[in-house]
């Protein structure tokens, strides 16, 4: 289905190509180009166009907002994309989640200005709030302000102005670092959702053995982000000792040495913790 998806006549021909949507913009964009680069997803683009054929494998890229990518994907429009928990969520669209990314990580959070008299999200009942999630908002107000929810209006971006100019009482909105939301005189109340950026997929895809062959690359690719290959020496009765310090995601790679009373280990160590590894590691 999928590939009956047209462009100008100068762009790729996209006949029996899976369809991939990539984010083309904002925050997700340049963590995912970086994921297709490790991937070997390498691609050629040409200016000004927004689709740009793969050269290592046969499918075509499509460059679109995140935020639409899901309804795309749920549609069947495109195959393949990256974009966010979040805006997957608030589309609401029956996609296959297929990886989980470790960028873009965010919280949607009902918001409100600091000098509010609104401490928890029961307190905007009856009042106004607004955000770029109406779908996820209102929903979370009907849960938690059954009687009188606050009404929820929609704007497209610059969401955390919308108090300080008399547009609402509150805001739902993403926090990051927290640094947009404390400079505009907010604080969180509430939050809705944990989101970062994903993997989907349509469920009726043409391409499923394509589309397991690309999962299986960027599972491999964010992992590789995750860990760290630590390679060294020691007397082959600290090896169990060694073992309990990093065992490795299933078990360390061994390989015999001249010294038969020694051993080179090959082992995957998390990248957050490589410092206090390698230290302990030391005193074995």
């Amino acid at each position: 289905m999928a590939g009956s998806f047209s462009f100008a006549k100068e762009s790729e021909n996209l006949d029996g190509k899976l369809l991939f949507a990539v984010p083309k913009k904002g925050r997700l964009y340049e963590p995912s180009i970086s994921l297709l680069q490790m991937c070997d997803l390498k691609y050629r683009r040409k200016h000004r166009l927004d689709v740009a054929g793969c050269l290592t494998l046969d499918v075509a890229f499509v460059f679109l907002p995140a935020a639409d990518i899901p309804l795309y994907v749920g549609q069947g429009r495109v195959d393949l994309g990256i974009t966010g928990q979040d805006v997957t969520a608030e589309a609401d669209v029956d996609v296959d989640e297929l990886v989980q990314l470790d960028f873009g990580k965010c919280k949607l959070c009902v918001q409100v200005p600091v000098s509010s008299d609104c401490h928890k999200p029961e307190d905007l009942t009856g009042k106004r709030v607004i955000t770029s999630f109406p779908s996820l908002a209102r929903k979370y107000f009907q849960q938690h302000c059954p009687s009188n929810p606050p009404t929820v209006n929609y704007v497209s971006g610059s969401v955390e102005v919308a108090c300080s100019l008399g547009l609402g009482d509150g805001i739902v909105d993403l926090v990051e670092s927290g640094d947009t939301m404390r400079a505009a005189g907010l604080h969180a109340i509430g939050e809705i959702l944990t989101s970062q950026a994903v993997l989907i997929a349509n469920k009726s895809s043409d391409f499923p053995e394509l589309i397991q062959t690309i999962r299986s690359r960027v599972e491999g690719a964010t992992i590789a982000k995750r860990y760290v290959m630590v390679e060294y020496n020691l007397l082959r009765d600290n090896l169990p000792a060694a073992k309990e310090v990093a065992p490795g995601m299933r078990a360390p790679t061994l390989a015999p040495l001249e010294d038969k009373d020694w051993v080179a280990v090959k082992v995957m160590v998390s990248g957050n913790k490589i410092g206090n590894t390698l230290d302990r590691l030391k005193g074995r």
